[in-house]
């Protein structure tokens, strides 16, 4: 087992997650590549719940669902009719609340990010010893989840961000925590590792989106081969949700530098979920190999 102030990258994570993507074949059918449920959006914010939705169907996922605030419905639904998108939730936090005990329930992966990651700083218990979860702060969400959590600042008493998330982790019951930043960090806990794929220095909206919406597909696929038991060594090492958190990490890190290759500082976040494709192929399609 990695100590879990031992920061590692982990090329191997590249082969595990090609052991669970799916393949495409003739006697399948319509849902069980993933059907993916986002849970978001208002009548000020209809972008991030597009992005994330529409990320998950390009990775690959089957059928994506928005649940969302009947204001904002038209308006995502308008950005494309891939989408199926459902007019249900008014008082959002309330419902997110509702929704995330309920998934608890049904032992439903999930990935939290933006502010279902706000909302954890004032309820913890809610997804505390929840292991199916992936949470994904950016710097400054991570530092507040681990004050509420920890009762103190992530910089006092710990020697590097690593060794933060880990504790952060293991005080939330081993939840996965991603911190994103110029390296993404994840530890479930037990393990630490780091995504440094290049990317490039443009910074557009709507990145954390595309990122939450292709880590629930391949949380979806992970834990499917978890509880089929065809996983491969280190998938079973990792685990699910390290595992779908990298291969997320590594995939939004190519977008990046591919959309940027050919848009530059014009680049937005609808240039980087069309080189979706173009990067699923280069990192994880049979026979390639990690960049």
């Amino acid at each position: 087992m990695t100590p879990a102030h031992q920061l590692c990258t982990v090329p191997s994570i590249v082969s595990a997650v090609k052991s669970f993507i799916p393949p495409l074949t003739t006697d399948k059918y319509k849902g069980q590549a993933g059907r993916i449920a986002v849970i978001g959006g208002s009548k000020e914010y209809t972008g991030a719940p597009y992005f994330a939705a529409i990320s998950a169907l390009k990775v690959g996922a089957d059928l994506s669902h928005v649940f969302c605030a009947s204001e904002a419905s038209v308006v995502i639904k308008s950005y494309s009719p891939e989408l199926i998108v459902h007019p249900l939730l008014e008082q959002m936090c309330l419902n997110v609340s509702r929704v995330i005990e309920k998934a608890r329930s049904m032992k439903i992966p999930m990935v939290i990010d933006a502010d279902g990651v706000h909302l954890l700083t004032i309820e913890p218990d809610i997804i505390k010893n929840y292991e199916r979860a992936i949470l994904t702060p950016n710097a400054v969400e991570f530092s507040r989840l681990y004050q509420s959590v920890l009762g103190k600042d992530p910089n006092c008493g710990v020697d590097t961000v690593a060794a933060s998330v880990s504790e952060l982790s293991r005080a939330m019951g081993n939840v996965t925590v991603v911190r994103k930043g110029a390296v993404d960090i994840i530890s479930d806990g037990h393990h630490v590792m780091q995504c440094d794929g290049q990317g490039s220095l443009r910074r557009c909206g709507g990145q954390g989106d595309l990122l939450s919406g292709s880590m629930g597909s391949f949380l979806h696929w992970s834990s499917m081969a978890v509880e089929n038991d065809t996983q491969e060594p280190t998938l079973r090492k990792h685990g699910a949700g390290a595992c779908a958190a990298y291969a997320a990490c590594l995939l939004t890190r190519e977008c990046n530098r591919l959309a940027f290759r050919d848009h530059g500082r014009s680049m937005t976040c609808s240039d980087m979920i069309v080189a979706i494709h173009r990067a699923m192929v280069a990192l994880y399609e049979e026979g390639s190999e990690e960049s």
